[in-house]
């Protein structure tokens, strides 16, 4: 039993053994170059606040929560998208009550200014 998984531990292994070999080989050959402009810190094109711990606007959050959201609920529409041709009526009437939460949390946000920057 154990000698049929033989070729995925070979596998693996050859897998660990390339991946350590190039890891070591780019410490032997690289040349380090350290210069002011390369370890620097960089904040999207300006110089980096004094504080780390300043106090961000929470609008910065909202949005970014609202994208992780809306993202990961567009995600859930490609099971429907690929499985149309087989989708029966509850699955259609499923997936229309989904995208009509879907909108009307969009226009809630909308109407609420969670989208508006200042």
């Amino acid at each position: 039993m154990l000698l049929s998984y033989f070729p995925l531990f070979l596998f693996l292994f050859f897998c660990l053994f390339i991946s350590f070999f190039i890891f070591i080989l780019s410490y032997l050959f690289v040349k380090i170059n350290y210069d002011s402009e390369k370890i620097s810190a960089y904040e999207c094109g300006f110089e980096p606040f004094n504080d780390a711990r300043k106090k961000i606007d929470v609008r910065f959050y909202l949005v970014a929560i609202l994208f992780i959201i809306f993202d990961l609920e567009i995600a859930y529409l490609f099971p429907w998208a690929l499985d149309n041709y087989n989708l029966s009526f509850d699955g259609l009437f499923s997936l229309f009550i989904f995208l009509i939460i879907l909108t009307l949390g969009f226009i809630f946000e909308w109407k609420k200014g969670a989208l508006d920057w200042e």
